[in-house]
């Protein structure tokens, strides 16, 4: 219980800083400042109804120089860079992952002719993005991750270097120094593993000094941003990443609750793993093309995969049934609120039908109206950092 109360107590504290960052006290409540927010609202508004436009980083394609703010999605599987470009907003992704090969001149003529990304230090080239899945998959081997659960790992000494290597891959220097870029950060995780702090403070760090005016957002608070416009920005927002499932309840767009559990696609794919005697990625690339959760499992790792994903999201719906009976801090709402799923996780045909049917046997303090997915589950968060960075900039 001791551990359940620090945790809450760190929930209130970063509910009141949001309240003073956001609101900048009483005192300002101006007539000029009440038209900026009015802006600013209906600013977000217009960006949540555009289309999200998604492509992976294609081979060859350089950086761009945004002229513009940046939302920016530093995922433990994927890193997603998002842009308003007119009348839709572009996503563009990279997969957050590298694989180790030994330097020589002959191997970097071949990767060069092939056009794959890579960086070298000391004796290695270290391949990145997609074309470090096309390696490890080849050799019937794992990539390795900088983020691990959800944060920057100390276990990966090449860690922060791949993550700016990737992210220079989709984004470069801004057109104008100081370009608002809000960037995705996970909630406090619920088992107390790994640090928050650190993880935003490096990361931060790195975009500012590639000329951004770095601003960090909550990853289920950017899922409400990007979906809940129609609600009032109140409902709980939930990102399934890789390493992490991210839970927001916002309340008229403030975060009252805000944590995350390490158990998510990662978890998954290991299990399984475990279970069939094959290497996680590959794994992975078979949970995202052909997994179907509304059909019968067609042999022992589809069985598996459906095994693990019902015990993620039970394990995720007995997380929020105990942070939001533990807490005194949920507002009184007046009517049902929504639910809505994003993240590569939740994106199998059927996970939100599993979720649905789980969710019926779990009572909550609050009453839910329906749950949704995602329009766009892998870019949502993105598209959410992209909102706050445009109502920031």
């Amino acid at each position: 219980m001791a551990d359940e109360k620090d945790f809450l107590g760190k929930q209130k504290e970063r509910f009141e800083a949001f309240k003073t960052r956001s609101l900048g006290g009483a005192a300002q409540s101006t007539g000029e400042s009440d038209e900026k927010t009015d802006e600013q609202i209906e600013k977000a508004k217009e960006a949540t109804e555009k289309p999200v436009t998604a492509k992976e980083k294609g081979i060859g394609e350089g950086a761009e120089s945004p002229g513009g703010p940046v939302g920016l999605d530093i995922g433990t599987s994927h890193i997603v860079a998002a842009q308003e470009k007119g009348a839709h907003i572009q996503a563009v992704k990279q997969v957050n992952a590298f694989f180790a090969v030994p330097k020589s001149k002959f191997s970097k003529g071949i990767l060069n002719r092939n056009q794959v990304m890579y960086y070298e230090r000391g004796d290695l080239l270290y391949v990145i993005g997609y074309s470090a899945e096309r390696f490890a998959n080849m050799f019937n081997m794992n990539t390795r991750r900088p983020i691990k659960e959800g944060l920057v790992t100390p276990r990966e000494e090449e860690g922060l270097n791949v993550i700016q290597a990737i992210v220079n891959t989709l984004i470069e220097k801004p057109e104008n120094f100081g370009e608002t870029l809000c960037f995705v950060i996970p909630g406090e995780p619920l088992d107390g593993r790994g640090s928050v702090v650190n993880h935003e403070s490096v990361i931060k760090k790195f975009l500012g000094g590639l000329g951004y005016h770095p601003v960090s957002i909550n990853e289920g608070m950017a899922v409400v941003l990007s979906e809940l416009s129609d609600d009032d920005y109140t409902g709980i927002g939930i990102s399934m990443g890789g390493g992490m499932c991210n839970i927001c309840l916002s309340y008229l767009s403030f975060p009252v609750i805000n944590y995350s559990i390490q158990t998510a696609g990662d978890y998954i794919d290991s299990m399984v793993g475990e279970a069939a005697g094959e290497p996680a990625t590959k794994i992975k690339g078979i949970k995202e093309q052909e997994l179907d959760l509304t059909k019968e499992p067609k042999d022992g790792i589809m069985r598996a995969l459906h095994i693990f994903y019902e015990e993620l999201i039970f394990k995720l719906l007995q997380s929020v049934q105990r942070v939001l009976s533990s807490t005194d801090k949920i507002p009184k709402i007046s009517s049902p609120i929504p639910i809505v799923l994003s993240g590569g996780t939740s994106m199998p045909n059927g996970c939100k039908n599993r979720f649905e049917k789980s969710l019926k046997s779990i009572q909550f303090p609050i009453e839910i109206s329906d749950v949704r997915l995602a329009e766009d589950p892998l870019n949502a968060p993105a598209k959410g950092a992209l909102i706050m960075a445009m109502t920031e900039a």
